[in-house]
């Protein structure tokens, strides 16, 4: 994680750059000030929404914590609704486009599946089991593996575990619980 702290000064100044360059186009295209009203408007919009999109999140997390349901896929949704109005909110035409494409609910909910895949590499299985509710996982057969014969002298200790049946060709569903 603090490998990648180190490019975040060099991408903020070439964020600050670009914003500036569209903003030049943009007043060079529909006028000085009308690119000043556009900026102003998404801003006060992104503010506006910001509120909204807060309330929003609230209320899907106290829904899904009081229904027992788990918490993840309405706080992800919650959030990137959150940072699209965030960055709606920033002066700027660029994360103003980035920030209304985030609220549009197609690429909302991809970005959330997005953020879903990042959190549950981040955490355990059990963690990400108990935020977003058990994960459905395909597992396919592989190549099949020769079979070791069991060593004739039992071990004092506790009975080998049977070999699992698998049914060739098709998919296994189940919850992967961390131990």
């Amino acid at each position: 994680m603090r490998r990648g702290l180190k490019y975040v000064p060099p991408a903020l100044l070439l964020l600050a750059l670009l914003e500036l360059t569209v903003f030049v186009l943009v007043g060079r295209a529909v006028g000085f000030g009308v690119a000043v009203l556009l900026v102003f408007g998404a801003s006060l919009l992104g503010l506006v929404l910001l509120r909204r999109e807060g309330m929003r999140a609230w209320r899907g997390f106290r829904a899904a914590a009081q229904a027992g349901r788990p918490p993840g896929p309405g706080v992800t949704d919650g959030l990137v609704g959150l940072l699209g109005a965030l960055l709606l909110a920033l002066p700027g035409l660029v994360s103003g486009v980035v920030g209304l494409l985030l609220l549009v609910p197609p690429l909302r909910r991809l970005a959330g599946g997005g953020v879903r895949r990042a959190t549950e590499r981040r955490v355990s299985s059990m963690v990400a089991g108990d935020l977003f509710g058990p994960r459905r996982v395909r597992v396919y057969r592989g190549a099949p593996q020769p079979t070791p014969e069991p060593a004739p002298a039992p071990s004092p200790g506790p009975a080998p575990s049977p070999q699992p049946v698998t049914d060739p060709g098709k998919a296994i569903e189940g919850e992967i619980v961390d131990r």
